[in-house]
């Protein structure tokens, strides 16, 4: 049989067929056991209640079409041979654990319920309750961009002005080191009394702890910019202006998005403590309302939406600092 592609390539002298046929079986174990979890989900009798058992092994036969089709344009394309070689492992090890998660759970009832539901239970919350979650990660979003957003501008203000004026850094940096180390969550018992509702409580914390890695990375940015920069600047008549914005400012950019980066990480873990001070939705609500009814299917879908959630912002962030610090692309990974 003549062989193609990636394959082809592989069949060299030397022994490179065998690392060929290493190649291949590694792609298709992925497949193979979701083959294989589709078969114990349909065959093995379950243990515990559950209401779309069904609709899970629709799930695992859609995941298995895709990840077929991936394989076969990964054979007919080098460059997406070698992509789907490199991930073919961890894919692997997802499903394995999924797959002994369900078996020791919903076939074998081996681990307590309500503490350990099988994936399967944990599929009805996000089928059954989509609506409330929806609702719930709108206002966990809203939240969340409402009080990093705040809280990054007057991070990126402050720290410039540090940076650039020594006279507001004297002033300043007192009340930074005083106040910016203790967690924004200690402050709990204080802004409940200032704050006149929950909601505005709850964005001041996440302003708060997002303000200070902002304010101290920028901060470090701007005092660190090279001093000739400026100098050059001003022989070609540059403005005040025009060194803090065109000159400091970008130079800074390094230091500016690790702030960002380090206050978008603060905000994600004061989002979820804040939302249980009595808001009236968000995910961090919803974690505190199906934990006290010993739902703990529903915690575990509510963290699963989190973990997708912030994931997904964390990596836009990084997506827009290679864009900025294009000489910078990859330094910083994630």
């Amino acid at each position: 049989m003549e062989l193609t592609g990636p394959a082809k390539l592989s069949a060299a002298p030397g022994g490179r067929t065998a690392l060929s046929a290493a190649s291949v079986a590694v792609i298709l174990l992925p497949a193979a056991l979701l083959a294989l979890a589709l078969t114990a989900h349909e065959v093995l009798p379950n243990k515990q209640p559950v209401l779309h058992s069904a609709q899970y092994g629709f799930l695992l036969i859609f995941l298995f079409g895709v990840y077929a089709l991936w394989a076969l344009f990964a054979f007919a394309s080098e460059g997406a041979f070698r992509r789907l070689r490199a991930q073919a492992p961890i894919a692997a090890l997802i499903i394995g654990i999924v797959g002994v998660w369900e078996l020791l759970t919903l076939k074998l009832d081996s681990l307590p319920l309500p503490y350990f539901p099988s994936p399967v239970k944990i599929a009805d919350a996000l089928i059954n309750d989509r609506e409330k979650l929806l609702i719930c990660t709108l206002y966990s979003l809203r939240l969340l961009f409402l009080g990093y957003l705040i809280g990054a501008f007057f991070g990126l203000v402050t720290g410039l002005l540090m940076g650039w004026y020594k006279q507001f850094q004297y002033w300043i940096n007192p009340f930074l080191r005083f106040i910016g180390p203790i967690p924004a969550t200690a402050w709990i018992p204080v802004v409940l009394l200032v704050f006149p509702s929950s909601f505005t409580a709850s964005l001041f914390l996440i302003a708060l702890g997002t303000w200070f890695p902002v304010a101290v990375m920028t901060w470090s940015g701007i005092a660190g910019v090279n001093k000739s920069f400026f100098e050059v600047a001003k022989t070609l008549g540059a403005s005040e202006r025009y060194l803090v914005f065109k000159v400091a400012f970008p130079a800074a950019f390094p230091l500016v998005f690790i702030g960002l980066f380090m206050g978008l990480g603060t905000s994600f873990v004061t989002l979820v403590v804040a939302e249980m001070l009595g808001v009236k939705a968000g995910l961090g609500f919803y974690i505190t309302w199906a934990q006290g009814w010993a739902e703990y299917y529903k915690v575990y879908a509510a963290l699963l939406i989190m973990a997708v959630l912030f994931s997904t912002i964390m990596t836009l962030l990084f997506k827009a600092r290679d864009r900025v610090l294009i000489w910078q692309k990859g330094l910083i990974k994630w």
